[in-house]
């Protein structure tokens, strides 16, 4: 079956800087597709490659196999991190106006039920809650009931409780089988919500597949943390697990859990406040893109 999008050696060029270079991937129906990088990696670029809204240098996207065009314009829907509302207006009333803008739309009725907006209906848009904002500027890119939807930073500046009810709207999308490309800094929701992710770093993809695919094909270890203790022990004659100090922590790698606390003991340490956890995203980005601040 043919991908829904097909991404073929996409690359842009801002004067001597590559922003992206010879990208290619396969978005199949259904799929919610993560894209991450670092500030500067060029997923914002990709992204707005494949909406439409920049043109590549070389290279081309296929939706439904065809260029893009009218049939993707109109079956697309795009939330942007940052869109500007029609001020001195209400909720329905800007529903209503962007529901003019198509002529197949889904039901107002229907994307106030699925997006929770019946509270605040009649409340002018400058008097939204962030995640009232989100859920409306949400409501917006489904107007048109797209087949393909682009969520750049959905949940960026939302608390943690509106962004896990952000995160049941994404799922209840999911479940239309709709196509989702989405953006986004935080690893946890990168995890939860994408069947797939691609990491980018200077252009270029350096990593791809499931979440799950991705932590199994890198490690095979935990990670151990423990308070620092006032006497660090010599971890000289230790073997199997890695030592870092972490701030006021001691974290230990280990894939032999059981051999690193036994040592741990020989050497006299207290085992008073230990954590044990399993690799994460966050421990995969960081390692493929460095920790060095990006502008």
């Amino acid at each position: 079956m043919t991908p829904l999008l097909q991404v073929r050696q996409l690359s842009k060029h801002f004067g001597s800087v590559t922003a992206v270079k010879s990208v290619s991937f396969d978005v199949p129906k259904g799929m919610c597709l993560g894209l991450l990088g670092p500030n500067g990696a060029g997923k914002t670029t990709t992204v707005e490659i494949l909406e439409g809204i920049s043109k590549p240098d070389s290279g081309e996207i296929l939706y439904k196999g065809e260029a893009l065009g009218k049939q993707f314009r109109d079956q697309a829907g795009i939330m942007f991190q940052s869109t500007a509302l029609q001020e001195f207006i209400t909720v329905a009333e800007t529903l209503q106006l962007f529901s003019q803008l198509y002529s197949h739309t889904t039901p107002v009725s229907e994307l106030i039920k699925s997006c929770s907006l019946h509270e605040f209906l009649d409340r002018d848009t400058r008097k939204l809650s962030g995640g009232q904002r989100q859920r409306l500027l949400l409501a917006i890119a489904l107007i048109n009931d797209p087949e393909i939807i682009f969520l750049d930073e959905p949940t960026t500046g939302l608390d943690p409780q509106a962004r896990r009810n952000f995160w049941a709207l994404i799922r209840s999308i999911k479940a239309r089988n709709k196509t989702i490309i989405m953006t986004t800094h935080y690893m946890e929701e990168a995890y939860e919500l994408c069947d797939e992710i691609i990491i980018m770093d200077h252009g270029e993809i350096i990593a791809q597949g499931t979440p799950k695919s991705l932590l199994a094909r890198h490690y095979n270890d935990v990670i151990l943390q423990l308070p620092l203790p006032g006497n660090l022990p010599d971890f000289t004659h230790t073997t199997g697990f890695q030592v870092q100090q972490q701030d006021t922590l001691l974290e230990l790698r280990s894939s032999d859990v059981n051999s690193t606390l036994n040592q741990l003991l020989a050497l006299g340490m207290s085992l008073d406040g230990l954590r044990i956890r399993e690799r994460t995203l966050d421990d995969l980005f960081l390692e493929l893109t460095g920790k060095e601040m990006r502008s």
